[in-house]
């Protein structure tokens, strides 16, 4: 790139990196997808008179939608020969991420997961309108639909998240203190502990992606995810520790097994007891938790 002090194209771009980054990792759910996008953006934002475009971010973000689209309808694809569960990209995010409960919530692992149950243009629309606040008539230049369908689309996409997400706000200071109950219970191997934090009905979703063993399939209902637990991590002759962490936006454990690091836990929670652990173990997926990344909503 050229320097942002004398290049026009260049410096709206850089300006707005960080929000076109979060548009696209919050469709993709994936950080590397979303460079991509960035990357792909940027070639066709170059080739346009910027001087006669009236909103850049505006702009820009249309590129990015588009593109992310694109990227969202193969990944689908791809998705489809993923071994084991699919989780979203886990990102060591800064203390600014979980202060600000809108962009928290948005990028948390559990809504994640349930943006993953919509078509790649419900969650388009569903991201910009109710995340980014993006006006209809916006949102139907990048999606290639009319402001009156993106309107009903918008409105079936909300009642689809609204009917799986969690009905209750949790704060970071609960999310954290049930976390920290987990984390001894699970460094002690102390069974009972572990039961007392799960729901009855708490669902386990461990991604491996092949490289390292999964749960085949999410497993549901507290003791059998304690046994899963005891049977793995838990065994007696590693030894296991956790880091408390900050991913998208909430309180997590890096999980290190004989000092390696074996993956990162984020959860769901829901009247004080976890309803959701989600594991991402998959090597390719843990390239982001050693530098924060910078996301926003603005």
């Amino acid at each position: 790139m050229s320097d942002p002090a004398t290049d026009p194209a260049t410096e709206a771009f850089v300006a707005h990196r960080n929000l076109l980054f979060t548009v696209a990792y919050e469709m993709l759910g994936s950080a590397t997808d979303a460079e991509d996008v960035l990357q792909e953006t940027w070639l066709r934002w170059v080739k346009v008179a910027v001087g006669q475009v009236r909103d850049q971010r505006a702009y820009l973000v249309r590129i990015t939608t588009r593109q992310s689209l694109n990227r969202l309808r193969t990944k689908r694809l791809r998705k489809e020969t993923y071994v084991g569960p699919w989780l979203p990209e886990p990102l060591l995010t800064s203390p600014d991420v979980a202060q600000d409960i809108e962009l928290a919530e948005s990028v948390s692992m559990a809504l994640m997961i349930v943006l993953e149950t919509l078509s790649p243009t419900e969650r388009a629309v569903f991201v910009l309108r109710e995340v980014f606040d993006v006006g209809y008539h916006e949102i139907a230049a990048a999606v290639g639909k009319t402001p009156a369908a993106v309107r009903q689309i918008a409105h079936r996409a909300r009642r689809h998240v609204d009917a799986r997400r969690p009905r209750q706000a949790v704060s970071p200071s609960q999310t954290r203190a049930v976390l920290e109950s987990f984390q001894r219970a699970l460094e002690t191997r102390n069974l009972q502990g572990l039961l007392d934090v799960l729901a009855p009905q708490v669902v386990l979703i461990a991604d491996g992606g092949g490289a390292k063993q999964p749960a085949p399939r999410p497993i549901t209902g507290s003791e059998k995810v304690v046994r899963f637990i005891v049977g793995g991590l838990g065994k007696s002759d590693v030894c296991l520790a956790c880091d408390p962490t900050v991913v998208n936006g909430n309180p997590a454990l890096i999980v290190r097994v004989d000092g390696e690091i074996d993956g990162v836990l984020a959860i769901r929670v829901e009247n004080a007891r976890i309803t959701g652990l989600y594991y991402v173990r998959n090597p390719q997926k843990l390239t982001r938790i050693a530098s924060e990344t910078p996301l926003t909503l603005r």
